[in-house]
């Protein structure tokens, strides 16, 4: 880790806890979700997901009779399992502004959300 890296986690604090780590280069906001992707990365390896990415936007925008609520949704890991997209969250807690936008996404998109994690929604 490099001493620009060690100050950017080191000033960006979490309300729920949770401990930012950059492993490879990659920010992740906790070491559960940088576990996640690495489990993900060895089954894309393997063969058995694949065109696995991360931090996926995706738009939340509703109209109504007072104006336009307008949000984006951005999902931990997207891939392909056995031929069908997999949008999913790694969770150490479940929030209210999460289970607002996990709703959108199947109104709106079509898409659950795969949980993973200790704070999946059950």
């Amino acid at each position: 880790m490099t001493p620009q890296e060690f100050r950017a986690l080191a000033s960006t604090p979490n309300k729920y806890h949770a401990k930012a780590v950059i492993v490879d280069g990659i920010r992740f906001h906790s070491i559960g979700e940088a576990n996640r992707w690495f489990a993900l990365r060895t089954l894309a390896t393997n063969g058995v997901i694949s065109d696995l990415r991360r931090q996926v936007r995706y738009p939340l925008a509703i109209r109504t009779e007072h104006g336009e609520f307008k949000r984006a949704y951005v999902a931990d890991f997207v891939y392909r399992e056995n031929g069908a997209e997999i949008v999913e969250d790694w969770k150490g807690f479940v929030t209210g502004d999460y289970k607002i936008k996990r709703d959108l996404m199947r109104v709106l998109h079509g898409i659950t959300i795969r949980e993973t994690g200790k704070g999946r929604a059950r």
